[in-house]
């Protein structure tokens, strides 16, 4: 069905794109990386490290390297950074794939992330913690919205069933794609295109 595409799973931090990846890489027999874990291993530290002492950008750089070299392979299930969708040069690499947009409810993100201290861009203190993550999903959801595949979790849903939906949806986006290819193909043979001299 894929034919060894990549896909890219992208949605904000505590979506669940690592575990709903890793079980569609098993699945499909493809190799999974977490674009974040692939960082830490090059830069040898740990992104909140990468975050105090380099700043933001030098992390978007960083995210930006991986993704293309990772976009260069086939049959991959990569789990992106919540910001990856920010950087304009990205889409180029999650482009090469299909997009699929994990979207989780900020009540369920709130439950999930609330005692996890190893996000920077939630460390700030002076905003309250739904607040600072309802205002980093109103900035990113336009792009979000740009995914091949929209896949909405429900809380307390199984990871196997989530797993399951997004397979589902991919299945019927590439079935959707192939019979637009075959139309287009059919309308070119009735009237193919001309070269005017």
């Amino acid at each position: 069905m894929l034919k060894g595409v990549n896909l890219y799973f992208i949605g904000m931090m505590g979506a669940g794109k690592t575990t709903i990846g890793r079980l569609l890489a098993e699945q499909l027999n493809y190799q999974f990386f977490d674009t974040d874990t692939v960082i830490e291993q090059a830069a040898r530290q740990p992104i909140t490290q990468i975050f105090a002492e380099s700043g933001e950008e030098t992390f978007r750089q960083l995210e930006t390297q991986v993704l293309s070299q990772l976009s260069h392979h086939t049959r991959l299930a990569i789990a992106t950074g919540g910001g990856i969708v920010l950087t304009r040069e990205n889409w180029s690499y999650l482009r090469h794939g299909i997009v699929v947009w994990l979207d989780v409810s900020i009540e369920q993100l709130h439950q999930r992330l609330q005692h996890d201290t190893s996000r920077p861009l939630l460390q700030d203190q002076n905003a309250k913690f739904k607040e600072k993550l309802q205002m980093l999903l109103e900035h990113r959801h336009p792009l979000y919205s740009q995914a091949d595949v929209r896949v909405i979790t429900l809380a307390d849903e199984p990871a196997t069933q989530i797993a399951a939906r997004v397979l589902e949806a991919i299945a019927q986006k590439c079935q959707e794609k192939s019979q637009l290819n075959e139309r287009l193909r059919l309308m070119n043979q009735e009237t193919p295109y001309q070269v005017e001299n």
